[in-house]
């Protein structure tokens, strides 16, 4: 092992240890204060990078880990979505209260900024849900069932994937009408993957996918990588952003699961979770962390106060209209709730940061603050949100069932 090698393994101990030890001291602060492991992952990155002990710096190694792990993040993401859950009225709320974020993001975008890329950057920002980030601390504390699941679900999945969609359209650097047919041409070709996964397969595939599911073969988990690998290869080779090919793959592989192996959906999203949670994601947030430019910000002070101003910002743009059509949705007590989960953004703020510093259009500082303000909603808004159903859960259950009764 020459010396290249043998710094990257040690920057790769570094960035493990660190994913290790984050949810570790925050179970140790949950008896005082509960703070999320991503925002710690990413206070990590940030001590070991460069703007303060220096001990890991990007190379092609750490870039791929990352771009897997983000891959994996948005995979599971796709992969929770239950379009039979949330079919209907969730979703149909769900994409107007989004339509309705876009336009108010895009023209905030516009007036700090005028008609620039920046503007298109910014606008995007607002209109981000975690999803990704936001179901674990859901899916943990059993707020995923009843009518706010179902609405949070449909909410988050539009959240992620539109602005993901319109990313590929107006950043991708093709013309517009270039990226509305690749876009298309893309769709088409997700959309017969997700038909052919669909398909009834015989019984002796089923059999092997379960048989494997405890054995080294895991074919069910190559299956998996593999659809993941070839979309986000797909979306790539058409210039489109990666991330769409992710989040598509999620939903082929859960269509493919239920339609053909519903008994196996849950074991093989815990194979996932591990790979994904258990290593590739928490690296994708150290290294988040690494590539927070600290010094640049704390270079302009000013711009230590734009953070929480574009924390109120996600609340306004994407929760307000998240709370004006989830009425009648979810019990009244809990929209507020609602708003806060919806509003909570993160890993595709670091994806458009980075598209906007590559391109030139955004500079260090400015990237560090939208991703700062992200770490503030992951750190804040979830915890209020968690606990504002914690508040309600008493009240919340009779209104369901007497909504249901009539």
């Amino acid at each position: 092992m020459d010396g290249t090698e043998s710094g990257t393994m040690g920057m790769l101990l570094a960035l493990l240890v660190a994913a290790l030890l984050a949810p570790l001291i925050g179970h140790r602060l949950a008896r005082w204060v509960i703070v999320p492991s991503v925002v710690l992952e990413i206070g990590f990155g940030i001590l070991l990078g460069p703007s303060v002990l220096g001990i890991v710096r990007e190379n092609a190694t750490i870039t791929l880990l990352a771009d897997l792990g983000l891959a994996l993040l948005m995979f599971m993401a796709g992969y929770e979505i239950d379009f039979r859950r949330i079919k209907g009225r969730p979703l149909n709320r769900a994409l107007l209260a989004w339509a309705c974020s876009v336009a108010l993001g895009l023209g905030i975008g516009w007036a700090l900024f005028g008609a620039s890329r920046t503007a298109l950057i910014v606008g995007l920002a607002l209109t981000t849900t975690a999803l990704g980030t936001v179901l674990p601390i859901l899916r943990d504390s059993g707020a995923l069932g009843g009518a706010f699941g179902t609405r949070f679900l449909a909410s988050g999945s539009v959240g992620e994937f539109g602005p993901i969609v319109l990313i590929a359209l107006l950043l991708s650097g093709y013309r517009p009408w270039e990226g509305t047919l690749l876009l298309a041409l893309f769709f088409a070709l997700a959309g017969a993957a997700a038909w052919a996964a669909t398909r009834p397969r015989s019984e002796r595939w089923a059999l092997l996918i379960r048989a494997t599911l405890g054995s080294s073969a895991q074919v069910a988990v190559r299956l998996c990588m593999v659809v993941i690998v070839a979309l986000v290869w797909l979306a790539s080779a058409m210039h489109l952003d990666a991330l769409l090919g992710s989040f598509a793959a999620g939903i082929v592989v859960k269509l493919m699961i239920s339609a053909n192996h519903e008994g196996e959906a849950e074991r093989v999203e815990s194979k996932m979770d591990a790979i994904g949670f258990g290593f590739l994601i928490p690296v994708f947030f150290v290294v988040t962390g690494v590539r927070f430019d600290l010094a640049s910000l704390l270079a302009e002070p000013v711009l230590l106060l734009l953070p929480p101003v574009l924390l109120v910002a996600f609340l306004l743009v994407r929760g307000g209209p998240e709370y004006l059509f989830s009425r009648g949705d979810v019990p009244e007590a809990q929209r507020p709730a609602l708003v806060l989960f919806s509003a909570t953004a993160l890993p595709l703020l670091t994806v458009l940061t980075t598209i906007g510093t590559r391109g030139g259009s955004m500079d260090g500082a400015h990237a560090a603050a939208i991703v700062a303000a992200g770490m503030l909603s992951v750190l804040i808004l979830p915890q209020a949100g968690g606990a504002l159903l914690r508040r309600t859960a008493g009240t919340a259950a009779p209104a369901e069932r007497s909504r249901e009764e009539g």
